[in-house]
């Protein structure tokens, strides 16, 4: 569909939307029924208070407009059960007052995607990024302040084939006040140093301490001043990065929570006299929730790492936490009026980057066009195709996995698959053809080799287990991250709200319905094993072979994963 056609459509569904009453937080169905979307709409704001805060997180080093689905199943455990992020489809349009169909309920929910991705586009675009930064800087050139929350130099086949160098250039263009992180420790310590050296802004973790010494690793605040106001930015890596990802990339770092730390680290801002202190966090939605609770001081925390992108801050005490999604789809914006070191009142938009809205930027698009163009070729080279829309995003097995456990199984010959939970990875909608620039986005890191090894029955229910802990631990700070494992050739049941070793029951295998038994070996082909020295082929080239054996990718719907107890 040409930009042309798109943005008649756009003109048609809003002109829908405001005849129906339709009205949401992004205020983008409220424009008059005769006008379409543009670019001022979507960039529309009234300029509040004296401080501009503007974020961008977990871009996963997506330099194009992509498409990417919002999760389908995010549930929560515990206190959370019910709140946001934990609410999703229909439910979350009803929650926010979005109508269906509208282009914010498009770009935030997982609710007819395919057919509306068809329609509204992609979203992202680093040079569509750079177009909105710029508008706000010069709406607000002395009171903005732009922060990238981290999971930004990874993720992509030229930042693979960069080893982060891509990203950086790229970030350097866009000129943030100071990042954070977590993926990028995945190019290895010496790599992370040797960028930091030449960033020319601050990478901040005030988390992450040096075990020979005992010292913090990176600083933990960076001070600015904006619109008058002295701003304490306190970074906070994610602290559970050794255990999500392998330790002998960074062996001499310690991580965690350390609330404790953070609390020093907002007093010592304090102390100097920080009017507002903003805490870029990569913890994860919920351990935030729970140390804003915990830890005072904070006005505002700008989060990562669980993707969720929320259309309003949710506030907890005087903080507010702000959620701005993934892979490039979206930019925050609030405005703050503060005045006495107290935010007297704030004014919020989450900007969504509709890529055929949004001008790209010159400058921009010229660097994006440099970075790629020795391996366009290689990117743009058809795999495939499929007839099945293609996701990763969600607490159980998205398509896209389904699809890398089909490979492992028939290009392993194994009986099992495992793959990991991982959040990052775009859509491919179905019709269109897999490129290797889709499979890269789905499998492009440090540590890709493909294993097979024999498992026993009880092992596996203990692999199973300890991921279900990780996700659905009813107390935040023990949630280490990621998604449950995803499942190939294997049936289980699982009850989130159980306690760990007995969550899992039921496991079977796939193939011929023959209970899962304890003291059995099974073949079972993973990857991404966070153990030093795991042999196997890359998990990109045993996709790429398999999708090139199929005539068309067609999944059938996955239900070996049984919910209950929810």
């Amino acid at each position: 569909m040409s930009i042309f056609s798109r943005r008649e459509f756009l003109q048609v569904a809003v002109a829908t939307a405001a005849l129906t009453g339709g009205g949401g937080p992004l205020g983008l169905t409220r424009v008059a029924a005769q006008q379409a979307i543009t670019e001022a709409d979507l960039l529309g704001f009234e300029n509040h208070g004296n401080v501009t805060l503007v974020h961008l997180t977990d871009i996963h080093a997506q330099l194009m407009p992509v498409y990417f689905r919002e999760p389908s199943v995010n549930l929560g455990v515990g206190d959370v059960n019910g709140l946001p992020p934990h609410i999703t489809g229909e439910d979350f349009l009803k929650m926010y007052n979005l109508t269906p169909g509208s282009p914010e309920a498009y770009a935030l929910s997982s609710v007819d995607f395919a057919a509306l991705a068809a329609s509204y586009g992609k979203l992202g675009g680093i040079d569509r990024i750079a177009t909105v930064l710029k508008a706000i800087r010069a709406e607000r050139p002395d009171n903005t302040l732009f922060l990238d929350g981290g999971d930004t130099w990874h993720g992509s086949y030229t930042a693979l084939e960069s080893r982060g160098a891509d990203m950086v250039e790229v970030m350097q263009a866009l000129k943030p006040d100071a990042m954070t992180g977590h993926w990028e420790f995945t190019l290895g310590a010496e790599r992370v140093e040797e960028l930091i050296e030449g960033l020319g802004f601050p990478f901040l973790g005030g988390n992450v301490r040096d075990t020979e010494w005992d010292e913090a690793k990176f600083e933990s605040t960076a001070f600015v001043e904006r619109g008058g106001v002295k701003i304490a930015i306190v970074g906070q890596a994610f602290p559970y990065t050794p255990i999500a990802n392998p330790r002998w990339m960074m062996p001499d770092w310690s991580f965690g929570i350390r609330e404790e730390d953070v609390q020093a680290n907002v007093d010592a801002a304090r102390a100097a006299g920080a009017e507002l202190v903003v805490f870029l966090s990569h913890n994860g939605f919920d351990v935030d929730r729970k140390l804003a609770s915990r830890v005072s001081g904070i006005d505002v925390i700008l989060t990562g790492h669980t993707h969720d992108a929320l259309p309003e801050p949710v506030q907890v005490g005087n903080t507010l936490l702000i959620a701005t999604g993934s892979n490039g789809k979206f930019l925050s914006r609030l405005d703050l009026d503060v005045s006495g070191g107290v935010v007297k009142s704030w004014r919020y938009k989450l900007i969504p980057i509709f890529s055929d809205v949004i001008t790209p930027d010159a400058e921009m698009t010229a660097l994006v066009d440099r970075i790629r163009a020795p391996h366009a070729d290689k990117l743009a080279r058809v795999v495939g195709r499929t007839d099945t829309l293609l996701y990763r995003r969600g607490n159980f097995n998205g398509t896209f996995d389904d699809l890398i456990c089909q490979a492992m199984l028939d290009e392993r010959e194994a009986d099992i698959a495992l793959s990991p939970g991982f959040r990052w990875g775009t859509s491919v909608l179905p019709g269109q053809e897999i490129t290797v620039e889709d499979v890269f986005n789905a499998t492009g890191m440090t540590y890709p080799a493909t294993y097979r090894i024999n498992m026993t029955g009880a092992f596996l229910k203990e692999v199973l287990e300890d991921v279900a802990d990780n996700l659905f631990n009813p107390d935040p700070y023990f949630q280490q991250g990621g998604d449950m494992v995803r499942v190939g050739g294997l049936g289980y049941t699982i009850d989130p709200l159980k306690s760990i070793g007995s969550r899992i029951s039921d496991m079977t295998l796939v193939k011929t319905g023959a209970p899962i038994e304890a003291d059995k070996d099974y073949a079972v082909a993973g990857w991404a094993s966070v153990n030093e020295g795991t042999e196997g082929p890359p998990i990109w080239d045993v996709v790429m072979d398999w999708i090139g054996k199929q005539d068309t990718v067609s999944l059938p719907e996955n239900r070996s994963v049984r919910v209950v107890g929810m």
